[in-house]
């Protein structure tokens, strides 16, 4: 391998080696290689799908690798590689297999001794000639399940026992699905129809969301370099992560407090609504200066610096920094496994545990537990997550509910009038349901 100019799947190669064997970020090093290799928008997308798909898939084709190389131990390149040549002939349709397989040997050729191109090309004419293994081989039905959708077998456990065979094979199924991309209008400098307007006339189609107010899916054309997105007349968040503060009803003169803001996404959300001419502001902390800095940047670009103030602080600290009842409202929007993310974040579902989900559960209770003082009577706090593990959500609200006598649970209600059919006060949106992300949030009115 030579420091000459790469092929986008020497691209995806790297990216997706870096990420498997070193647990890199895939989001980083794609984008990295990415600039530094200068493809062309084909090449770039072609790239992009490889890594994400890989990844996303990766349970599903080590499956189908193994009965190919026998439990051969295999330098980690080679695996990756033959690994993307398998998501390409079974999810590329528009890739012909003679192509995947041409391609495939050649950087086998040029990464590698002739022994491993001669098995990279065994392996591969083995595999187009016998077929996919079957998953209907496997008798276990959680491990047929982990294995058709690539998602470790905790996690299906954890999701048939929490929401029903029939509800998690539908979540299961979703999270494979591309991730969309969603932008929020900012109403505070423009409006929906002028946004709606300038974006047709640049080229780029989008659809109405069914889950959010002033929220537009993006269906084609290049968005983030786009003088709309520059200027801060619009943010790219996912249609639940906006329902958080949509449920909120946040009051123009609000003193709010954003407790786990960073990277700021909410805090512009919640300062559109405040004006600094009543009192309105919001308190915005993260543990790390760095991200704390992101939502200085962020607040700018969107306009809202006059009526966002940071703080470098934990969360679990801010009786060092703010006196009880100091809140009309309350946002905790607080560390979690991130499961509601799979779609957009391929790698979390191999790199979390059940136990990392308990450790968060705790984390999750004492956040809300400092915060508690600092919401005024009649306050609320808003507390949300991107997972979907009841653990984290539900069982985290009811222990707080069961410590603190002086709040109650409120029903979560959004503009949409999302779920409003269910049982529960508070929402869990599924990736399954409207195709975002999985989120779940829920309102604590302190009455005493």
């Amino acid at each position: 391998m030579t420091n000459k100019k790469m092929t986008a799947r020497e691209v995806a190669l790297t990216a997706l080696d870096r990420v498997r064997r070193r647990g890199a970020y895939s989001n980083l090093q794609l984008n990295q290689l990415l600039s530094k290799h200068q493809l062309n928008d084909n090449d770039r997308r072609l790239a992009t799908r490889i890594v994400y798909g890989t990844l996303q898939r990766q349970l599903t084709l080590e499956y189908w690798l193994q009965p190919f190389v026998k439990g051969k131990k295999l330098d980690s390149w080679v695996e990756t590689l033959l690994l993307t040549a398998l998501y390409q002939y079974q999810y590329l349709e528009r890739v012909p297999d003679w192509a995947v397989t041409d391609e495939t040997i050649e950087i086998a050729k040029q990464w590698g001794n002739p022994g491993i191109r001669k098995f990279v090309t065994g392996v591969l004419h083995a595999v187009l000639r016998q077929g996919f293994p079957r998953f209907d081989q496997l008798r276990d039905e959680s491990e047929r399940l982990a294995v058709q959708f690539s998602v470790p077998r905790w996690l299906v456990d954890e999701l048939v026992s929490q929401y029903g065979q029939s509800q998690a094979t539908r979540v299961l199924q979703s999270v494979n699905d591309p991730a969309r991309l969603v932008v929020r209008v900012n109403t505070a400098v423009t409006d929906l129809a002028t946004v709606e307007s300038q974006l047709r006339a640049a080229g780029i189609e989008f659809q109405k969301s069914r889950v959010a107010p002033n929220a537009l899916v993006i269906t084609k054309g290049e968005l983030l370099g786009s003088a709309l997105f520059a200027t801060g007349q619009i943010t790219v968040q996912d249609e639940s992560a906006m329902l958080a503060v949509d449920s909120m009803n946040v009051q123009p003169g609000d003193r709010v407090l954003d407790a786990c803001a960073a990277p700021g996404g909410k805090t512009v959300q919640i300062a559109e609504r405040l004006d600094p001419a009543t009192g309105g502001r919001v308190d915005a902390l993260d543990i790390h200066e760095h991200k704390t800095k992101l939502i200085q940047k962020n607040a700018s670009r969107m306009h809202m610096a006059d009526r966002v103030v940071t703080h470098t602080l934990d969360a679990r600290r801010v009786a060092d920094e703010f006196a009880d009842e100091t809140f009309d409202k309350i946002l905790v929007d607080a560390p979690c496994s991130g499961i509601g993310l799979l779609r957009r974040k391929p790698e979390i579902r191999y790199t979390k545990s059940l136990a990392d989900s308990q450790k968060l559960h705790k984390i999750q209770g004492s956040i809300l537990n400092a915060v508690a003082p600092k919401v005024k009577k009649g306050g609320i706090i808003t507390y949300s997550t991107c997972t979907i593990l009841q653990q984290e959500n539900e069982q985290t609200v009811q222990e707080f509910l069961a410590a603190h006598s002086d709040f109650r649970l409120l029903t979560t209600k959004t503009s949409r009038n999302l779920k409003d059919d269910r049982a529960s006060a508070t929402l869990t949106i599924l990736p399954a349901d409207y195709g975002s992300d999985g989120f779940f949030i829920s309102n604590l009115q302190r009455i005493l």
